[in-house]
């Protein structure tokens, strides 16, 4: 089941979500899905319904709601319109944002609170490791996620949850020195993690309406991801 969903945040805003369900009864496992800069878009509410199909509560909370109408989208190919709103998404604002939709899940009784997973792409890798930080997950998947290494790694001690994290090799805009900073931070606070550096992809690889997409590279990961949280 596909619906649109209005959240309360705490600041007093309202976050429009988009949720798919599993087909049949539940409970399920639930999972928090973190956007691209482009938006809540044809490719994302698509991951959502993969990840129904695959027996999870999908929900992917619109992160512009405070610049942009509910529905906002981007075509992939125009990154200078998301650049007002990317840079009005704040760590404060998107600890907020996190806690709104984890509690929609969480008081759902067709989702096992227990088992309420995040993943994200972009920021919204970045989204998914703060929210390890800040809501009790049980795995936290964090696709090509900028800004953890030069802003975030002082969250590391914070994180509850096994995190996977999924990089491109050819990627200009993360490092090779920024994703050793993230896996040596996991490191020395003896976080459980598991890195993995898809060596041919570039950055956006898993998206199929990218020009990054690397279809061997997407196809692996999605195998690991689906392992990954498996409860």
């Amino acid at each position: 089941m596909k619906e649109k969903v209005e959240l309360a945040v705490a600041d007093g805003t309202r976050m429009a979500a988009y949720v798919v369900s599993p087909e049949g009864g539940g409970p399920h496992s639930g999972l928090l899905v973190f956007q691209e800069a482009f938006g809540v878009n044809h490719h994302i509410q698509s991951v959502c319904e993969r990840f129904a199909a695959e027996g999870y509560v999908a929900i992917a909370p619109e992160l512009f709601h405070r610049t942009a109408p509910p529905g906002f989208e981007v075509s992939y190919t125009d990154f200078p319109a998301v650049m007002p709103h990317m840079k009005a998404v704040t760590t404060e604002t998107l600890e907020l944002d996190i806690r709104a939709a984890y509690e929609w899940p969480t008081a759902n009784t067709q989702v096992k609170a227990s088992e309420i997973s995040s993943v994200g792409f972009c920021m919204g890798g970045r989204a998914s490791f703060i929210a390890n930080s800040v809501v009790p997950l049980r795995a936290a998947v964090s696709f090509y996620g900028g800004g953890i290494a030069t802003g975030l790694l002082d969250r590391v001690a914070k994180l509850q949850a096994p995190s996977l994290f999924i990089w491109g090799g050819l990627d200009k805009h993360i490092t090779a020195e920024h994703r050793r900073a993230v896996t040596e931070a996991l490191s020395v606070q003896q976080k459980i993690y598991v890195n993995v550096e898809f060596s041919r992809a570039d950055h956006g690889f898993f998206c199929d309406e990218r020009a990054a997409y690397e279809l061997h590279s997407a196809r692996q990961a999605w195998a690991l991801t689906l392992e990954f949280l498996r409860p």
